[in-house]
């Protein structure tokens, strides 16, 4: 998938060589611990040693200087004392391990290895899943037994579901424009000509789109959708008036050449005038521009097809397939329509002449309908995008700044078993310290479809926020994510406010004040800021004095402080296809307090 998705990985397991040295079993034997870090380097080495050149051939030399595993590790000889050799185990438990061990990630309850792919900027969503799902089907067949692969949440889903409604709508409003003109008209062939120009536009408009390379995704179908009440228009105009011409005796091809000459400046008006709405829409700037600017393009596109086929196609084709109406025959169907038409005609003509009588009445009905157009407007609930239920709902957990990993681990298993008990949940992923992040967690969840649930997924929120802020010691933020993610970062809601400035001691109360205000208001939940400022710190104070005394530098004793608790990568495995990381670091029970130091 390289150049067209981008791989995060939770939970990895890398495999590691971890080295936790006791100070008290060092300090016994007077090794420091930069003495070990040399000598680990020093003995894991993976240098080409040369060539032999003889008399008739050469060959190349190489040394087994390569360590491979934590047995290999904890027979290497580090220091001699009194004669005897102190090999690595003496002093440090060297274990077979992970990378990161501070990392944890489950899937419905069991540890695993989350892969979440993301697509490119400009890449088809449905595209890249599918070309992933045949990946994993490819490589399923070559896992062992014991590995299980699933799939927490395909975007392309909900994306395929969508587009499949708005081509139902599409293909039903299609349906419903041919009956409303054919229960007007009530001839076939005069039905047939102006529908026509409905899926002869749509094609055309898919032309535009293929070179403009438009996808069909639902802001462009939704302008197909629209554009179906305006494309027949032009098309029902010309017909009308070149029937109109024929009624009055002229044969269908001389009905049709007067007709069209008459009405095809009205025509090409109509069609420009429209099309022209839509500019605006097409140069508006920030991001409301950039996601409409697809679809001012495809219904302007359709709008003008739709012209030209009025234009050329509708004459052609009344010349060709209508009759004189002195030559059509009606059944009775026809009749009886007849009589519905003209009693619907003579109520509309008995209510228009009661508006004319009574213009100050309705006059009155129309302010009373402006003003309660206004009043609704106002009342209803706003947003920039509207929520989709997309069967995922998105938990952040943040914990204590602080916290140790055991302890998150604890809450974060927590926070999952409501989860678990939760109605409507069909899969969840849960992780924690992922990212570099010791005191936050994440919950992804993947509910049952939509028809089968009991519980919308707006109840399923506020319970799941409920029930998780019960939990002593964290805040969980439960949100639906939106179909479209605006900016940069994922964060704790759907909105973000960023504030900045040169002078951090202004901003950070600034932005803690602004916290607290937002916090008190009405009608906002999960209000969170991701400016962390609370995690305790130890700082050591060296004695300068006293450390040269001693014969030690600021270097020496910074780098021994990183060695037994900066998590340190002192040397590397090469394999054959991987490379690994040789860790080192201080046995747990001397990382728990500062009196460890």
């Amino acid at each position: 998938m390289k150049g067209v998705a981008q791989v995060s990985v939770f939970g990895s397991q890398k495999y590691a060589v971890r080295i936790r040295l006791d100070p008290r079993a060092l300090n016994s034997r007077g090794i420091a611990i930069g003495a070990v870090s040399d000598a680990v380097q020093s003995a894991n080495v993976n240098l080409p040693t040369g060539i032999l050149y003889g008399p008739l051939r050469s060959a190349t030399v190489q040394a087994q200087g390569q360590l491979q595993n934590a047995r290999e590790f904890g027979a290497l000889i580090i220091s001699y004392k009194g004669g005897s050799p102190v090999r690595l185990r003496d002093v440090a438990q060297v274990m077979d391990d992970v990378q990161s061990n501070k990392v944890a990630s489950w899937f419905n309850g069991r540890r695993n290895i989350t892969l979440a792919i993301q697509r490119q900027p400009g890449v088809n969503t449905v595209e890249v899943a599918s070309a992933v799902q045949r990946l994993i089907d490819r490589q399923r067949a070559q896992l062992p037994p014991s590995v299980e692969v699933h799939t927490l949440y395909d975007r392309s889903v909900s994306i395929k579901r969508s587009v499949e409604d708005v081509q139902f709508t599409l293909l039903l409003t299609l349906a419903l424009v041919i009956l409303v003109i054919f229960l007007f008209l009530r001839n076939l062939p005069a039905t047939i000509i102006p529908s026509l120009s409905l899926p002869l536009s749509i094609v055309g408009t898919f032309a535009v789109m293929y070179l403009m390379r438009y996808n069909l995704d639902n802001l462009s179908l939704m302008a197909l959708t629209l554009s179906v009440g305006f494309v027949v228009d032009d098309a029902i105009v010309m017909l009308e008036n070149i029937v109109r011409h024929m009624e009055m005796g002229k044969p269908p091809l001389q009905a049709a050449f007067d007709g069209s000459r008459e009405v095809s400046f009205t025509i090409l008006s109509m069609t420009i005038s429209l099309a022209t709405v839509f500019i605006p829409i097409l140069f508006m700037g920030g991001i409301l521009g950039r996601l409409f600017h697809e679809f001012a393009v495809t219904i302007g596109a359709a709008i003008l097809v739709s012209g030209f086929v009025s234009l050329t196609l509708t004459p052609l084709l009344s010349a060709r397939f209508l009759r004189p109406p002195k030559e059509e025959h009606h059944g009775k169907l026809y009749q009886k329509s007849e009589r519905v038409f003209d009693a619907t005609l003579s109520f509309y003509e008995r209510g228009l002449r009661w508006v004319l009588r009574h213009q100050a009445t309705a006059l009155v009905v129309s302010l009373i309908l402006l003003v309660a157009t206004v009043w609704l407007f106002m009342i209803v609930p706003k947003g920039f995008i509207p929520n989709e239920d997309q069967g995922q709902v998105f938990i952040n957990i943040e914990a204590a700044q602080g916290i140790s990993f055991d302890d998150l681990v604890r809450h974060q298993l927590a926070a999952a078993e409501i989860v678990s008990k939760e109605p409507g949940v069909a899969t969840f992923f849960s992780t924690c310290g992922s990212r570099g992040a010791s005191d936050t967690g994440i919950i992804s969840i993947r509910t049952i479809p939509k028809k089968e649930r009991k519980v919308t997924i707006d109840q399923m929120i506020a319970s799941l926020r409920t029930k998780l802020n019960r939990i002593p010691g964290i805040r969980a933020y439960v949100s639906n994510p939106p179909p479209i993610r605006l900016g940069g970062r994922l964060g704790n809601s759907n909105y973000q406010f960023t504030m900045s400035g040169a002078d951090t001691k202004a901003l950070y109360p600034a932005s803690q004040a602004m916290l607290d205000k937002m916090r008190q208001m009405s009608g906002l939940t999960d209000v969170a800021t991701d400016l962390q400022l609370k995690n305790p710190t130890l700082t050591v104070d060296i004695d300068r004095d006293r450390a040269a005394a001693l014969g030690l530098n600021m270097l020496q004793v910074e780098d021994a402080l990183y060695s037994a608790y900066g998590t340190r990568q002192i040397s590397t495995i090469y394999a054959p296809n991987n490379e690994y990381q040789v860790i080192m670091e201080l046995k747990p029970e001397f990382e728990d307090e500062p009196a460890a130091l």
